[in-house]
């Protein structure tokens, strides 16, 4: 199994952190989810520790369902992902960029241009997040009355990424000549229309603009149930999941990638990376006394409101006791399955009452969380990269830009210490600095193979 000793790292970059009421927080700017100099500089802190690549996350609607949380909570209020971080790659040099878009609502040929265009624009650092919709109001703001059933969602996306591979190999590599003296521009025996007509999607091309730099942006994916996992072990080049136990975290990484194995894929092709949502204090003491403080912010309303949401909308924990135990079921969501799972097994093994739980989905998403010093942190981060449960992380700040800045200064050089994170950047392009092969144009691979 072909890995070399450094973790990669992402950070999540949030409105204002990773923790509900981060942006009450006095040194948290309340309006940076619109100001691009806020997510420049929280940009340039990752770039500056080599961090691989920025993650931005995102809903086509607002995700909660009542107004008494949506009036204390701030992720309404934000930028659209591909539009930051076109922004963006034009304020950075050589962090990757990884944008949030749903196969659900969007079209092939109009994500395959964004995608593209950021690939271009970024000079090869682009990445496209892909999730399938999971929120119950998505819908609605597309037309429709409820979401696609989850397994439905999931198929359409397999034939969604498949559409627009194909878009984005339209051009082979060196199709535009450009050349003015005989004024041609392109060579369209390298052109190629993918003509496709599936069980979803229907799409002729061709694509209006060449091949992207990295052949196509790295693919990113997130979801944990089987027919996520499935996804992720044919599709995905980073998987970004959930695991809070070191257990649990080397059960998904062994299950993800035999499955990735038994389809002819490299151990080193799919990049597990966990979140980690680091409290981190000088000294133990003052690691909790940040933790304390956001809980002082945080309003039940909030608490309540965002655990029903992870939870799939399937309670209504306003009426019910919070002081009494989880139970061991509830009924299943057609929205984050594999979340709602993880969160419900993880409350029946520690035996948490619901105020408990509610608590653990405010301050962590289901997350590992680390409240300690700089040691105690890289202790973990490495521990569970040497026992192969995770390739990397995907770092979730309590607060920007105060904890993460914590973080760089604090962690990361302990990481580097035990020669765990590079201090630079040795690639051109996030492919290249995640150690990910650039792919083959599919139809110049057939026109090969089909060579005597």
């Amino acid at each position: 199994m072909r890995r070399n000793d450094e973790m990669k790292l992402g950070v999540m970059v949030l409105q204002g952190g990773s923790h509900e009421s981060a942006w009450r927080d006095p040194r948290v700017p309340a309006n940076g989810g619109i100001d691009i100099d806020y997510f420049a500089h929280l940009a340039a802190l990752a770039e500056g520790a080599a961090f691989h690549f920025i993650f931005r996350p995102d809903s086509p609607s607002v995700v909660d369902q009542d107004h008494a949380t949506i009036a204390r909570v701030n992720r309404n209020d934000g930028f659209e992902p591909i539009t930051l971080l076109s922004a963006l790659s034009s304020r950075t040099q050589h962090i990757g960029l990884v944008a949030t878009a749903t196969t659900t609502y969007h079209q092939p040929y109009h994500l395959a241009r964004m995608f593209a265009s950021l690939d271009y624009l970024s000079q090869g650092r682009a990445a496209w997040n892909i999730v399938t919709s999971g929120y119950k109001f998505e819908a609605a703001n597309f037309g429709e009355n409820e979401l696609p059933d989850h397994d439905t969602r999931y198929a359409r996306a397999k034939e969604f990424v498949e559409v627009v591979k194909g878009l984005w190999d339209t051009w082979e590599d060196d199709a535009f000549i450009r050349d003015k003296q005989s004024g041609v521009f392109a060579d369209t025996t390298k052109l190629h229309l993918l003509n496709h007509r599936g069980d979803y999607l229907s799409v002729r091309g061709p694509l209006n603009i060449a091949r992207p730099p990295q052949g196509y942006p790295v693919l990113v994916q997130a979801g944990a149930s089987d027919a996520g996992t499935t996804f992720a072990a044919e599709l995905a080049e980073v998987v970004f999941t959930a695991t809070p136990s070191l257990e649990e975290g080397k059960r998904f990484y062994a299950t993800l990638k035999e499955k990735a194995r038994a389809l002819g894929r490299d151990d080193d092709q799919m990049l597990i990376m966990p979140g980690i949502v680091p409290i981190v204090g000088r000294t133990k003491q003052e690691a909790s006394e940040k933790l304390e403080r956001l809980h002082s912010y945080t309003h039940i309303d909030v608490l309540t409101g965002v655990a029903d949401r992870w939870l799939g909308f399937v309670t209504d924990l306003r009426s019910i006791d919070l002081d009494s135990l989880v139970p061991e079921t509830l009924p299943q969501t057609n929205l984050f399955q594999s979340r709602q799972k993880l969160l419900l097994d993880l409350a029946v093994r520690q035996k948490f009452t619901w105020r408990q739980l509610i608590r653990f989905i405010s301050d962590s998403k289901g997350h590992l969380m680390v409240v300690g010093t700089p040691d105690e942190i890289a202790n973990v981060m490495v521990d569970t990269f040497d026992q192969r449960a995770a390739d990397g992380f995907n770092v979730l700040p309590a607060t920007f830009p105060d904890d993460f800045k914590d973080f760089v200064e604090l962690v990361v050089p302990e990481l580097r210490r035990r020669g765990k994170f590079r201090s630079r950047y040795v690639g051109q392009t996030l492919r290249e600095n995640l150690g990910l092969k650039r792919p083959f144009n599919r139809f110049t691979l057939a026109t090969v193979s089909s060579r005597p």
